[in-house]
């Protein structure tokens, strides 16, 4: 069974003994389907190119140019070499392993940070929290080595080879493979060679993502890297065994006020700590994404508190420039993944040296005899230049409204018109050393970590369990047959690279199967029926929650597509019946402007956090590609009105003057289509045969959120307000497994919509927060107190949601 790509694949389909041939669903054509391969056509198209808007130089100068002819290599396989062979080689060979790993020389980092510029400026007192502050400069001394002590300690070879050793003996126990694309490395490698520090932005499925990384550029000959670490998710003898290793952990102090001498203390002493690690060259690990677990924001706080520290070292010239390399993990199945689905789920307590080994033995013990090992993959993104960001970010920024000023008014139905500018919406608090940042600075580093985990997120692989739980949800509750699964799985995958992005697996379908039902056998019954076929049934309740979150890993892949498709569900909600046939749906003409409005609202509607949209891209391109997608998939065909222009003929038309004021950087493809004559331009939904059970795809891929939303409206008038957030999240969380147990949509009862409706209804204006000594209260504004305005709110959500 091969699971993930060793190698270019050459396998070709192989045709079955009974010379059946698996129709794909939702197609009109068959074909034989035995093996799956990891691209169309002849080479594995390059996915993670840096934005050529803002990075034009890096797009063009930090590529490798052989990047699709090399390989994967897996990076936990270490057999005996040519130099040493033997019986007691091969039982000894990942130790060998260990000792020829290149770890340089440990740099006296404490005293040259103490020599630093900005410690002797706190110690002699010319900056404010030093020595001229009314303190003694010895006490001071002490007070910057405790807090450097906390921050990070020299790294122990010694500690780090023992580390690697029995890492990768574990790795080996826990995990099939751990596939790394070598032309990604290769491209890592060059830009290391370049003489800038390399700072890596990633996203963060779970713990092991801060050991994996730092052992697999280790075993790529990048040296140790230092890891950012969470103080609260490691006890203080964790933090004190990650710092031998090459962690870095933020002092609780840098979080205080501005104006505490000992937060500025303990902000001024990690600068200089960041500053020492760029100058001497050593490789950074940032995690741009909360906790694996975490109820709240996507983004880190603490990782853009790092980012601030970077961004801060580049623009005074502590080194010239820093190069960013957006970073993802994927796994077939997150290995401490919370199960946890009557409650919400409070943070994670500090795990301590005796709980990790613990978990060790539980992984190993669960994983003794199992024949179906884990499968992960690394990708690497093509780095960027900070400098060159830094310089042609700013001139992408302009006006944002609120929420509230965007679309209460057309909740409301006091205005019809969507104001033409840009959401502002931000649910990552600012932490202390954010907040000592310029204004403009703060503003640059929240938006360059939106453009990263966006650039993360869009390259990274997709898995088969993914692909599984998604069928198995939006269209087989109820059971599916083995040999009908195999051309569903073949057909999704096959849609995956057409749209540009990467698969994490290759090799024959029925293996690939196996090997995604056998990693969900705990969520999934396998019933064996006559002529040896297999039906798949999920568990209904955790199950179908389980599901849920391995499908959400898919839904960036289809994410402009269902966006749009329930955009069309909305403009079509008042002129047909819900439940109408498709004929009569596509008879009635939507007007390119109608499209337009209908996919603004529902883009302003959603989370930022769910759309990850790029900072340096606008609503209005983001509406074009929206559309243009829709039409390349084939569920609109544009429409010919008497008299007008065919909308192929672009000769002779002018630009409107939107597109005249625009950068010649935002144009797109789809920009030419917008001319002055686009207000007639009129399409139908495609009449054919594939196209009624697509849109009912795509618009089931936003469905648990926006009836999640739904419901919360709904609950409005039931709610106890007011109430602490915390409180009313687990009344609407309560509220969402009553109504998700009487309708059977288990997938909406999940905390973190619970939360996000919170929050979306927050920055709508339909809930205020007030300050209270118990801590912020929330209640229903004046404006939503009124049961009218309720249902008002209750209907705009629910005229996206398809049944």
């Amino acid at each position: 069974m091969a699971t993930m790509l060793e190698g270019r694949c050459q396998t070709q389909p192989r045709s079955s003994p009974s010379g059946r041939e698996t129709s794909l669903w939702s197609s009109g054509f068959g074909m034989k389907l035995e093996a799956v391969t990891p691209f169309l056509g002849k080479y594995r198209p390059f996915v993670g190119h840096c934005c050529q808007t803002c990075t034009p130089k890096s797009w063009e100068s930090l590529f490798h140019r052989s990047i699709t002819d090399l390989g994967f290599c897996n990076v936990i396989l270490v057999k005996e070499n040519t130099r040493f062979r033997g019986w007691l080689v091969r039982r000894l060979c990942y130790f060998l392993w260990s000792l020829e790993q290149h770890i340089p020389p440990c740099q006296d980092a404490p005293p040259k940070i103490m020599e630093s510029t900005r410690v002797q400026n706190l110690l002699s007192g010319r900056v404010p929290g030093g020595a001229g502050e009314g303190q003694v400069p010895d006490l001071v001394k002490k007070e910057v080595q405790r807090i450097l002590g906390h921050i990070q300690a020299p790294p122990c070879s010694f500690l780090v080879r023992l580390f690697s050793w029995a890492l990768l003996r574990f790795l080996n126990c826990l995990f099939l493979n751990v596939q790394l694309h070598k032309g990604q490395m290769k491209m890592v490698q060059k830009a290391a060679q370049a003489g800038s520090p390399l700072v890596l932005l990633s996203t963060h499925k779970t713990l092991l993502d801060g050991i994996l990384l730092p052992f697999l550029l280790l075993s790529q000959g990048l040296g140790v890297l230092c890891v950012a670490w969470d103080s609260r998710a490691c006890s203080p003898a964790l933090r004190a065994l990650l710092r031998k290793l090459g962690g870095l952990f933020l002092p609780p102090e840098a979080n205080l006020s501005l104006d505490s001498s000992e937060g500025l203390l303990a902000r001024a002493v990690v600068q200089a700590v960041i500053e020492q690690l760029l100058v001497s060259g050593q490789p950074l690990l940032i995690f741009l994404e909360e906790p694996p677990g975490a109820l709240g924001p996507r983004l880190s706080a603490l990782g853009q508190a790092w980012v601030g520290f970077v961004v801060q070292a580049v623009q005074v010239g502590i080194v010239p420039d820093a190069l960013l390399v957006p970073v993802a993990i994927t796994y077939d199945l997150v290995p401490d993944a919370p199960c946890d689905t009557d409650h919400v789920r409070m943070p994670r307590p500090p795990l301590g040296l005796w709980t990790g080994a613990l978990a060790v033995l539980h992984s190993l013990w669960s994983r003794w005899g199992c024949s179906c090992r884990i499968c992960s993959r690394v990708h690497l993104a093509q780095p960027f230049s900070l400098q060159e960001y830094i310089i042609s970010a700013r001139s992408c920024w302009g006006g944002r409204q609120t929420l509230e000023q965007l679309l209460q008014p057309i909740v409301l139905g006091q205005c019809t018109a969507v104001p033409d500018t840009e959401k502002e919406q931000e649910w990552t608090p600012i932490t202390g050393p954010l907040l000592a940042l310029k204004e403009e600075d703060q503003l640059l580093v929240r938006r360059l970590s939106c453009h990263v985990l966006s650039a993360s997120v869009g390259s990274s692989a997709v898995i088969s369990t993914a692909i599984m739980a998604m069928l198995l949800l939006f269209k087989h509750q109820k059971g599916v047959f083995l040999s009908q699964l195999l051309g569903e799985f073949s057909w999704l995958t096959e849609e995956i690279l057409l749209r540009g992005f990467d698969i994490g697996f290759s090799g024959q379908l029925r293996s690939l199967l196996q090997h995604s039902l056998s990693l969900l056998r705990a969520h999934v019954a396998l019933l064996r029926i006559c002529q040896g076929d297999l039906l798949v049934v999920p568990w209904p309740g955790p199950g179908l929650m389980h599901l849920a979150r391995l499908s959400a890993e898919l839904l960036p892949v289809f994410l402009s597509e269902a966006v749009g498709a329930c955009a069309v569900r909305g403009l079509l909600a008042g002129r047909v019946p819900p439940q109408g046939p498709w004929e009569l749906q596509g008879i009635l003409l939507l007007s390119q402007n109608e499209l337009y409005r209908q996919i603004l609202l529902l883009m302003h509607l959603l989370p930022q956090d769910l759309l990850l949209l790029k900072p340096c891209q606008s609503s209005y391109c983001y509406c074009q590609e929206v559309l243009d997608l829709l039409i390349q998939c084939g569920l609109l065909v544009a429409e010919e009105t008497p008299g007008s222009r065919p909308a192929c003929d672009t000769g002779r038309q002018r630009l409107s003057r939107k597109l005249l004021g625009k950068p010649s950087g935002d144009f797109t493809d789809s920009d030419s289509d917008d001319f002055e004559e686009a207000e007639g331009r009129y399409f139908r939904l495609s009449q054919q045969s594939h196209c009624p059970d697509f849109f009912l795809f795509l618009c089931c891929l936003l469905g648990p959120l926006l009836k999640a939303f739904a419901q919360a409206a709904a609950f409005l008038h039931q709610g106890q307000l007011p109430d602490t957030e915390s409180g009313y999240t687990e009344q609407l969380f309560q509220f969402l497994q009553a109504t998700a147990q009487e309708e059977g949509i288990l997938e909406c009862a999940d905390s973190k919509l619970a939360i996000s409706a919170i929050w979306t209804f927050r920055d709508l204006g339909v809930l205020q927060q007030t300050p209270s000594p118990a801590g912020p209260r929330l209640h229903l504004s004046p404006t939503f107190a009124s049961r009218d305005n309720q249902e008002k709110l209750e209907q705009f959500i629910r005229q996206f949601i398809c049944s």
